[in-house]
């Protein structure tokens, strides 16, 4: 079967899809090994020197050569963040796919510190913004097309999709009190990682949209509230950092639920091929429909 004739995008296509990008962009495939699996299947190619991104279907593509636009800015500035690799022009694009690819940061699994994080945010925050247009937020944009092609119960699928307009609504009501502007979309640990020497850098630039800047907060928020992936002192820190905790501000609440449901849809898109995902977002809808702990949500 080709490239072309597949119908479902898992981790034995997306590698197929990498190795034909890495022949148009001369990069030599060696020693790949898969990170993550989301919206982007995301390899590990040589050890860790270049690191690549497959979007999980072509209409990934405006928000890829966004993502590559983004960088380049952010480059002239000389704000830290994941540099593109290679002299080929970016995206590649396979059977539709764009694939991209970035220079590796050591080896991609240490960690910033939550004050560096908050630190770093600040200051992408202060940047003047990009010439080039950004969108603007819209968080339910995905959540029903997630739905419509995710494999898990009928049940589950009715739910989420009553859950996102009830809290559609309910954002539409909020009153954010930072400025609003431009916006990493995904802001979290796992997106802000060291280099070779031990200094921080922002990766993963797809999600950069205009909206109020709460968003970009939210999810260290989470991970200390909600999901006890965060020490209090560490929250502390990245709250320090930033010079805001996003957790006095009234419409903490709603915010955390309308991200937490976009958890959930997000993950819903990997049940088909990955029945640990599966069981998860099933955990997940029942402590959501039963406003139970959120406390054993596992990471993916």
């Amino acid at each position: 079967m080709t490239i072309s004739e597949r119908t479902a995008f898992d981790a034995t296509s997306a590698e197929d899809i990498l190795r034909e990008a890495c022949a148009i962009a001369d990069v030599a495939p060696d020693n790949i090994e898969m990170l993550r699996f989301g919206d982007h299947a995301v390899f590990r190619i040589d050890g860790g020197l270049i690191v690549a991104r497959v979007g999980r279907s072509p209409d990934r593509l405006p928000s890829v050569l966004r993502e590559v636009a983004v960088a380049e800015w952010l480059a002239g500035h000389g704000y830290p963040a994941a540099r593109l690799a290679t002299n080929a022009e970016q995206p590649v694009v396979v059977a539709g796919h764009p694939v991209t690819f970035w220079q590796g940061l050591a080896d991609g699994d240490t960690y910033a510190s939550t004050r560096e994080m908050g630190e770093l945010l600040r200051r992408l925050h202060d940047l003047e913004p990009p010439s080039f247009p950004l969108p603007e937020l819209r968080p339910f944009g995905r959540v029903e097309k997630r739905l419509a092609r995710a494999e898990i119960s009928t049940e589950s699928r009715t739910y989420l999709s009553s859950r996102a307009r009830e809290l559609k609504a309910e954002f539409a009501d909020l009153r954010f009190v930072l400025p609003p502007g431009h916006v990493h979309g995904d802001f979290n640990v796992g997106n802000v990682l060291h280099d070779a020497s031990s200094r921080p850098k922002v990766i993963d630039l797809d999600d950069f949209m205009v909206g109020p800047r709460e968003w970009d907060l939210m999810q260290t928020a989470m991970y200390y509230d909600s999901f006890g992936w965060h020490s209090e002192s560490e929250y502390q820190d990245f709250a320090d950092g930033y010079g805001f905790d996003v957790r006095t501000w009234s419409g903490y609440p709603v915010l955390r639920s309308v991200r937490e449901l976009l958890m959930v849809t997000w993950l819903s898109q990997n049940a088909a091929t990955n029945s640990k995902a599966a069981s998860e977002v099933e955990k997940r809808v029942e402590s959501l429909r039963s406003d139970g702990s959120r406390r054993d949500w596992a990471p993916f």
